[in-house]
């Protein structure tokens, strides 16, 4: 028991200079947040715009994310074979891709000159760069990879007794997957949503990338931030705190479910 406590108290020093490291920049926003005009400064209506294309570009991609995402993830948790690793890495690849470089690769891919875009833009005259919808796909792509991976976790430990209990009802795999193994990890499904929604609704580099900044169309709360900050620093603060907010919930909201349990 010595030997343990004394690994223990080794270790709490360092343990909580990486917590203050972690917790003193959110401290420094609620300290330093414009409180009595944050009233005013959150009334203003462009930022009632940019919070309401943010909420709606994010709840698009979330659910873009989902449609996407929710076949991928159930390939990757029963599928086998050698190829399914690079499935799997392609599938996360945008976690450790910056993001502006992730916006890069987007233009490369569905700009006006790009492999797919030129074939909109021809064929059909569509623009995706800088609109709306280049915002939900910017968003879709960095979050969808976070839904994935927790639905394909979810999936690993789903029951499988009552998989093969459906079976041999006479359950197709279709039936059994929408009848019997998404309603048992039906917390973990809602939480990958949520999660995939928060990711979107805090995406910045790949969106101004992509989308670029035009007010009431692309530009997206974390957008509104870091233009705020360059000419009105108590907005940006006040902009800051908003999402700390919105994360906050975000993260009490998924506590138990995609969290580790305490």
């Amino acid at each position: 028991m010595a030997r343990r406590d004394g690994a223990g108290a080794a270790i709490v020093a360092p343990a909580m200079v990486g917590a203050a490291f972690l917790a003193l920049p959110l401290v420094a926003v609620l300290l330093r947040a414009p409180w009595p005009q944050l009233g005013t400064l959150l009334a203003d209506a462009d930022l009632r715009t940019t919070l309401v294309l943010s909420l709606a570009t994010s709840v698009g991609a979330a659910i873009l994310s989902l449609a996407l995402g929710m076949p991928l993830a159930v390939l990757l948790a029963h599928a086998r074979g050698g190829w399914v690793r690079w499935v799997r890495m392609l599938a996360t690849m945008p976690i450790v891709l910056p993001p502006v470089v992730a916006g890069v690769a987007m233009l490369l891919a569905f700009g006006r000159t790009g492999i797919v875009g030129q074939w909109l833009w021809r064929g059909f005259g569509v623009q995706l760069p800088f609109s709306p919808a280049a915002v939900v796909m910017a968003q879709t792509f960095v979050a969808m990879p976070f839904l994935i991976l927790t639905l394909e976790g979810a999936l690993r430990l789903a029951d499988v007794d009552l998989a093969d209990a459906a079976a041999t009802a006479g359950a197709t795999r279709t039936q059994t997957l929408w009848h019997v193994t998404l309603p048992s990890i039906g917390p973990s499904v809602a939480a990958a949503i949520v999660l995939a929604w928060a990711r979107a609704f805090g995406e910045f580099g790949a969106t101004i990338t992509f989308a670029g900044s035009f007010p009431g169309r692309t530009e997206t709360l974390p957008i509104a931030v870091y233009l705020a900050l360059q000419s009105n620093p108590d907005a940006a603060i006040a902009l800051s705190l908003v999402m700390v907010t919105v994360s906050l919930a975000v993260l009490l909201g998924l506590r138990g479910h995609w969290l580790v349990r305490g």
